[in-house]
């Protein structure tokens, strides 16, 4: 028999949720959570969440300050109202190699009206499982996403940091209407798989004010997306802001479309912004459409721009090469209709250089380096 909590039932128990301006509050200390930073808090964290998702009506589900130890966890809906879960404390991976082989490490699934914030702290602890990310040798077993988001809706990620992540940050899959706001990431610079904010098969995605230093991109954009939004992004250290790798399946691949990063700082990362495909793909169906890069800052990076199919304007600021702008398609399929609008960055000694390659498209307004679109 599914339990349903009603006022009656709450509060003729020893623990459970409280009422705050409106909302039923699930703290996790009354169901057994320790912030000592080593009980698993797992199942309280659960407890409290099946309570709040099972709420007809506003819940929270609360999580003082303190330093928790959690598992990997999934938390599953649907639930029967909006949910909040604020952290105000610092949530800590586990550092056991023998807890590493798994896609996630905390998971919230087929959620509507979701808001996740408070102001704590995801600790994944990657430095523990690092050394493990070797792909390159042909033995890849997974490492644990730090915050998957999947088939989320109508949804909010605002005033959370998260540091050293094992793989990914944050990953978004299947979800519509998500909002990040004021979100803080940092892993070192050589962290391998260590991206900011994965985005696949989503739409209606909206990055805005964050600062995110990593060891792989910024933010990184699969197939099937539509309708992204990047704002107010300091990116840096990492490789910048991607979308792909598309063309790597031999089978049909969505495209993406819709896609603006508008008024972002790229500091010290190995490229701006960029599309990465795969030469001589096998995929039917893909395409990039739609895109515009809108007052770029590049701050010391060491490769500008390398990107195709692309309206750029009002990019400005310095690089470590010469090679400033690279705008590469194949020969097959040449790209059309791109722009360069008023384009001014500066190289070593004050020199720079721009470069197309199977590039079609115009200029507006100054360009330095002098155009290479024709």
């Amino acid at each position: 028999m599914e339990f349903r909590p009603n006022p009656t039932q709450i509060f003729s128990l020893e623990i459970g949720p409280a009422i705050l301006w409106g909302e039923v509050v699930f703290n996790v200390l009354d169901y057994g959570a320790v912030a000592n930073n080593k009980t698993d808090n797992t199942k309280a964290f659960l407890k409290a969440w099946m309570g709040a998702c099972q709420w007809r009506g506003k819940s929270r589900v609360f999580i003082p300050p303190g330093s928790y130890y959690l598992g990997s966890v999934i938390f599953r809906g649907s639930c029967d109202g909006p949910i909040e879960f604020v952290i105000k404390g610092v949530l800590r991976a586990p550092n056991d190699p023998d807890l590493f082989f798994i896609d996630h490490w905390i998971s919230f699934q087929n959620i509507n009206n979701l808001r996740i914030y408070g102001g704590g702290t995801l600790d994944g602890q990657g430095a523990s499982a690092w050394p493990y990310n070797n792909c390159g040798t042909g033995s890849c077993n997974p490492l644990p996403v730090s915050l998957r988001l999947d088939f989320i809706n109508d949804s909010e990620i605002s005033n959370i940091n998260s540091i050293n992540s094992k793989n990914f940050h944050f990953n978004v899959f299947s979800c519509y209407r998500l909002r990040f706001n004021h979100v803080t990431i940092s892993a070192p610079a050589d962290s391998p798989n260590t991206d900011g904010i994965h985005i696949g098969g989503s739409g209606d995605i909206a990055i805005d004010t964050a600062d995110i230093a990593t060891g792989d991109d910024c933010v990184s954009i699969g197939p099937g997306n539509q309708g992204i939004n990047i704002s107010n992004v300091y990116c840096g250290p990492g490789h910048g802001i991607s979308v792909g790798s598309m063309g790597r399946s031999a089978t049909d691949e969505e495209g993406v479309s819709g896609v603006a990063v508008v008024n972002c700082t790229f500091r010290r990362t190995l490229n701006g912004v960029q599309i990465k495909t795969w030469p001589d793909s096998k995929a039917a169906g893909g395409f990039a459409s739609d895109f515009v890069y809108d007052n770029i800052v590049m701050e010391n990076g060491s490769s500008k721009i390398q990107i195709s199919n692309i309206t750029f304007r009002n990019i400005h600021g310095t690089c470590t090469t010469r090679d400033a702008v690279k705008l590469v398609c194949s020969k097959i399929n040449p790209c059309h209709d791109n722009a360069l609008e008023n384009i001014n960055l500066i190289g070593p000694g004050g020199f720079a250089s721009s470069s197309c390659y199977n590039v079609h498209g115009r200029t507006r307004g100054r360009q330095k380096p002098p155009s290479c679109l024709h």
